[in-house]
């Protein structure tokens, strides 16, 4: 993986952590046990800390980054959607942030809560536990039922699990230049899609 060190200091990747070939890890980036990073990520401690605790995952194309002295926290089980930005805030545990969100400096996303994609979470808002937040500016829009706690949390042991598929069977090819006869599927448990992802409530109607 492209890894930097800068002004002596150098990345931090857990043995048992997986992160993509095409990410990149500069400087004061600490990523803990069983995490996955995604292609094309960019974590970028050059002027802050950036750490990743276990279980977290942080998919592709999301931006991490922060003003200097500030620390960028995803805690046990974070769970960061492809192309989300986060910049010197903190995404408490067991908590999700959607594709395409930002969540800006001294933010904290509750534990358990969940940001609807594409949201934005302003500059130093503190958000509750076990909500679901929306919108531009973003805003909490309904407690989360136990049903979308658990959706999440089975997303989250998937990327854990991906994390240990990656480990065992990920390798760079060549392409086939044509598909197999009786080409198999991926046998892949995941979780389904649940009303909390519905217009009305994430904002994206």
């Amino acid at each position: 993986m492209p890894c930097y060190a800068i002004d002596g200091l150098s990345p931090v990747v857990h043995p048992s952590a997986h992160v993509h070939p095409t990410a990149v890890l500069i400087g004061d980036v600490i990523v803990g046990p069983d995490c996955y990073v995604g292609p094309c990520a960019s974590l970028r401690g050059d002027f802050g800390r950036i750490r990743l605790m276990a279980g977290a995952n942080v998919q592709d194309t999301c931006v991490i980054h922060g003003f200097p002295g500030s620390d960028t926290v995803v805690e046990a089980n974070g769970h960061i959607g492809h192309g989300a930005v986060l910049h010197g805030c903190v995404v408490r545990h067991d908590a999700l942030v959607g594709m395409n969100a930002v969540v800006m400096d001294e933010a904290e996303v509750g534990a358990y809560s969940i940001v609807a994609a594409c949201a934005f979470v302003r500059a130093g808002l503190k958000l509750p536990e076990k909500s679901l937040i929306a919108g531009l500016p973003a805003k909490v829009m309904r407690p989360l039922t136990e049903d979308e706690i658990r959706w999440k949390r089975e997303g989250t042991e998937t990327y854990q699990d991906l994390a240990r598929r990656c480990h065992a069977s990920l390798v760079e090819v060549s392409p086939l230049a044509e598909e197999e006869a009786d080409r198999p599927r991926l046998q892949i448990g995941g979780p389904k899609t649940l009303v909390a992802t519905r217009r009305e409530d994430d904002g994206s109607a």
